[in-house]
């Protein structure tokens, strides 16, 4: 089924034309079209493979594809999404493939899978995917292609341990994983054989030039926008954050060889413009790229900014903005408490978020919304209520701007200082707690769902065992309830939840991504645990990571 959505794209590049022998290849995402279509890292690696006239690529997703090669050698998945894993067992049945590699013989494709869910940590996965790609798409991609092409021919085996050899592939099954008990924690991570590495490392594109959308089309979640890549990590980082420590160094586009180029292009085709990054307004040219897009031949121009650093809302970027059809703009403040901001280094005071929400609305914004957390490691009921006042504050400052606070629990992510720490159960009481608090006052409060956060924890945390349960939950339904079944069932044979999710881990224990390497090594990561647990109350030492 080839389907009309395909024919509304506008393609910002152009593809080649397969050579005979080019490598049939699927490249899916595991969700609907229309989600799939707006994932700038999902449109940059189509584009990519669709421009190599030795591959041969053809686009699936759960509700559409293209014409799809009878016998691909390459299926690939880009992941954004912890729990579309279910789409992907799913879709690998649908083209009649085993959900599990070991199932798989010399007839099967390689399936591989990137993006940032497999980045930080693909062990609750592992056993689905023949080939991980660890980091950057910019660098890996061309080598995984190439180094496939010089085993293409050869049996499977030979096939995977050829690839391993490549920086920032990981193969799954050529690593041995070992358990203290079966529902213990884990033991060891050892290559099954001594010329399979025994460290991946991720791999990172440091090049200026970043991302920019190489199609456009109204059928996508966002309609006709074209996305630029501003910067790539995040220079702040706050300790939990792994948009910040996963993709390190902080990176920008260059106004002249990337920004400009790119935005001309896209305009040419659309009047809707993203500038995507975890802090755009931290690029050092940022004023000049605000002052290009305000030329009069772009008065017609739509813009969406992703989240914003606080202390660089100025009268002048909310004018642009409210000119550019964006009536609200998003600041990440986590909290309400100078002490939790200092536990997680955010470096930002409440009379600079009050400052945010005045020069917004002077600059004709109508509405702001804030971005906050619960549950963050070291935190007290009398945080929750800093929180509140400072929302009363701002509200008082800014009077008539629509505020929101958006806010999720605390979910401990991998190479970040803070993977050592659980989720806090006190966090659902304190999102109802805000919830009646903030109500009365006029400001909507929206939280993302507590058993969703527990749900994450569990994926981001998970190893290897959990590749049984996530099999059993996809017949249950994807509610928090249909994993306690699961959990109920290999009761023994796996950890309990608590473990995975709310267990404080000792600094000591091997952790299950402990044979991948991110950007900075452990004991930087401790160095920085350390830091932030020094800004506890006396009394929460004993939240502290055990250094057993």
């Amino acid at each position: 089924m080839t389907s009309s959505v395909f024919a509304a794209e506008r393609l910002l590049f152009t593809p080649a034309i397969p050579d005979t022998d080019a490598i049939p290849t699927i490249f899916a995402f595991p969700n609907e079209y229309t989600v799939g279509i707006t994932s700038l890292g999902y449109q940059v690696v189509w584009a990519t493979l669709a421009m190599r006239s030795d591959v041969q690529v053809s686009r699936l997703f759960t509700d559409t594809h293209e014409q799809l090669p009878r016998k691909p050698e390459l299926l690939g998945f880009s992941i954004s999404w912890e729990l579309d894993y279910v789409n992907i067992l799913n879709l690998l049945e649908s083209l009649e493939i085993p959900i599990r590699t070991n199932a798989r013989d010399d007839n099967h494709p390689i399936v591989f899978g990137g993006g940032p869910v497999l980045t930080a940590n693909p062990e609750p996965f592992a056993d689905f995917f023949d080939v991980i790609l660890l980091g950057d798409g910019e660098i890996l991609l061309g080598n995984f292609i190439e180094a496939y092409k010089q085993v293409r021919n050869a049996d499977r085996q030979t096939q995977l341990k050829a690839l391993a050899q490549v920086p920032g592939i990981y193969v799954p099954s050529l690593y041995e994983v070992e358990y203290l008990a079966s529902d213990g924690a884990v033991k060891s991570i050892q290559p099954i054989s001594p010329d399979i590495p025994a460290v991946v490392q991720k791999q990172t594109y440091r090049g200026n030039v970043l991302s920019a959308s190489t199609v456009v089309t109204e059928k996508a979640a966002w309609e006709n926008i074209y996305m630029v890549e501003v910067v790539r990590s995040c220079p702040e980082m706050c300790r939990f954050c792994l948009a910040s420590y996963l993709t390190l160094p902080f990176r920008t586009a260059s106004f002249e060889d990337s920004l400009i180029p790119a935005i001309e292009k896209g305009l040419s085709v659309t009047n809707r413009l993203g500038l995507l990054g975890a802090s755009v307004t931290q690029h050092p040219e940022f004023e000049a790229l605000l002052n290009y897009i305000s030329q009069p031949k772009y008065d017609d121009v739509r813009l969406s900014i992703a989240s914003v650093r606080t202390n660089t809302v100025t009268v002048q970027l909310a004018q642009t903005l409210a000119k550019r059809d964006t009536k609200s703009l998003t600041i990440a403040v986590e909290s309400g408490s100078e002490k939790l901001r200092q536990i997680i280094n955010k470096k930002l005071h409440n009379d600079e978020i009050i400052q945010a929400a005045v020069n917004a609305k002077a600059g004709g914004l109508s509405s702001l919304k804030l971005y906050g957390m619960v549950g963050i490691p070291g935190e007290e009921p009398e945080d929750v209520d800093a929180t509140v006042a400072m929302m009363r504050e701002v509200k008082k400052a800014a009077s008539g701007l629509r505020l929101t606070l958006g806010c999720s629990t605390f979910v401990p992510k991998a190479h970040t200082p803070f993977q050592w720490f659980g989720v806090n159960s006190q966090a659902e009481k304190r999102l109802q707690f805000l919830q009646k608090k903030l109500k009365p006052q006029g400001i909507e409060f929206r939280p993302e769902s507590y058993n969703w956060s527990i749900i994450q924890a569990l994926l981001s945390r998970g190893d290897r065992r959990l590749s049984q349960l996530l099999e059993l939950t996809r017949g249950f339904g994807d509610s928090l309830g249909s994993y306690k079944r699961a959990f109920k069932q290999l009761k023994g044979q796996i950890p309990d939840l608590d473990f995975y999710v709310h267990a404080n881990w000792s600094t000591e224990q091997v952790l299950p991504w402990n044979h991948l390497q991110g950007p900075l090594p452990q004991s930087t990561l401790l160095k920085h645990l350390a830091d932030a647990t020094s800004h506890f109350d006396s009394t929460q030492k004993e939240l502290q990571p055990l250094n057993q």
